[in-house]
């Protein structure tokens, strides 16, 4: 089978369902966004696997993150979030949740924040920064779709709960390498 299906050459694609729409669609702008933002973790999970020191457990996690933001991708990709009977996959409450866990598991191997942290420390750090960033786009673009098309709730709070994940990976890798947080100075 080929990759390419030629069906998209004039600035229409399918959703779930058969309903074509433009690329420029709010829908398709929000699942891209979650698709950047998927590569973008991806992308700090290779550089993770490189350091001597172990991250397996921070890898684990975010391989999981990857999985589940293919969900997001699929459920947004489905505009029939309603219809009864539906087989597309769906993002559920207990997905939060379980970055609530880890989360909580993370930030107790970190100091407390006691001033403003900019992105940096070092690579692994900010590559986890940039991914927090494309989360909170990706998650604006969601709330926007929302807006005007019924969609799942959950998928809001899974992005939001996800970008608190990021940055407290972030930190985690700094502290974990003996990397210091970079500190926000007013001039």
């Amino acid at each position: 089978m080929k990759i390419y299906t030629k069906t998209g050459d004039r600035g229409e694609t399918g959703l779930i369902g058969g309903k074509r729409v433009g690329k420029d669609s709010q829908r398709i702008r929000a699942y891209g966004a979650v698709d950047e933002l998927n590569s973008s973790v991806g992308l700090a999970i290779a550089f993770l696997k490189e350091k001597e020191r172990s991250f397996s457990d921070l890898v684990d996690v975010l391989v999981k993150v990857q999985n589940d933001l293919f969900v997001v991708g699929s459920d947004l990709a489905d505009p029939d979030f309603q219809k009864s009977g539906n087989k597309t996959t769906r993002i559920h409450k207990k997905m939060s949740e379980d970055l609530e866990i880890v989360i909580d598991r993370f930030e107790g191997e970190l100091d407390p924040i006691t001033f403003f942290i900019l992105p940096g420390g070092a690579i692994e750090s900010s590559l986890l920064h940039q991914s927090r960033g494309i989360a909170r786009r990706a998650e604006t673009s969601v709330v926007s779709l929302s807006r005007a098309n019924d969609i799942n709730q959950e998928i809001l709070v899974y992005l939001n709960r996800l970008s608190d994940l990021l940055f407290v990976s972030a930190r985690l890798v700094n502290k974990r390498l003996g990397v210091s947080d970079v500190a926000w100075h007013s001039k």
